[in-house]
């Protein structure tokens, strides 16, 4: 891959392609959305906290469930996500629930050229980072970003799970990251047997190369956290070990799944003269 318009304009058209298979799957559960079931996971709402009037932008948001899930709870919302298609449905929905939030469709790392604000919170989850070659800008953008004294919080998929081939038999992928994957998947995790197929280019991020970033651009961690499952079923070869808790049938609790972290800006400090 050498020019990033190749990446973007692949991995847009593929989530473009995965849209409409997820807004009817059982996985992301839209009726029950519509019901007032929220899309959020205990282990950000832990995280999170009480969001009542405080100012959100999540990133990444995918259709927007997980933003509007935010709204609910009193938060005031910014969603961006690089999908045309994802980002229409996620404004259609905000119409149908009568929930106040903003959209935006952009390029992550173009997000500046859109927005020009600062946030109590900035929030990303799950499968997000993994379509991103630089976590450097990453975390520079969110940086900047924040009021003084907010707050990053983060749960993703552990990098030792990304090492795995699809069946969880053996290593098939550096943890490391040593450039571009570039792949084609039939289905999708939240319907495997859906009639699609869809290129992509995705990115492996070790933990220190998580952690580096936010620190080189001024966040301090102040909560880190792994967990040995999945709070969702999106894996092959998966045992619901209790309700809401997916592991690798045949690893059981040995492997870590998610990892989940909340940061701070760095505070400034002056020294009086």
């Amino acid at each position: 891959m050498t020019p990033k318009k190749d990446y973007i304009a692949i991995n847009r058209e593929s989530w473009n392609n995965k849209t409409a298979t997820h807004l009817q799957s059982d996985f992301y559960d839209l009726k029950g959305f519509l019901a007032g079931k929220t899309s959020l996971k205990s282990i950000e709402l832990e995280l999170l906290g009480d969001v009542r009037g405080k100012s959100i932008l999540h990133l990444q948001c995918h259709f927007g469930q997980d933003s509007l899930s935010l709204g609910r709870m009193g938060a005031r919302v910014t969603g961006v996500d690089l999908s045309d298609r994802a980002i229409e449905q996620a404004r259609q929905l905000a119409e149908k629930t009568q929930i106040e939030a903003k959209f935006i469709c952009c390029d992550l790392y173009d997000l500046p050229r859109h927005l020009d604000e600062k946030f109590d919170v900035v929030f990303t989850s799950y499968g997000t980072i993994g379509w991103l070659p630089d976590l450097d800008r990453w975390a520079r953008l969110i940086a900047s970003y924040l009021k003084p004294n907010g707050q990053f919080i983060f749960a993703e998929f552990h990098p030792v799970v990304w090492m795995f081939d699809d069946q969880f038999r053996q290593i098939a992928y550096n943890y490391f990251n040593s450039g571009a994957i570039v792949e084609t998947e039939s289905g999708t995790y939240a319907d495997r047997d859906a009639p699609i197929s869809q290129e992509f280019v995705c990115w492996n991020h070790s933990l220190g190369e998580v952690i580096t970033s936010l620190i080189e651009n001024k966040l301090v961690l102040n909560t880190f956290n792994e967990f040995d499952y999945s709070p969702y079923n999106c894996f092959n070869n998966t045992l619901e070990a209790e309700p809401g808790k997916f592991r690798i049938q045949h690893l059981g609790n040995k492997l870590p799944m998610v990892y989940a972290l909340k940061a701070s800006l760095k505070k400034v400090t002056t020294t009086a003269r």
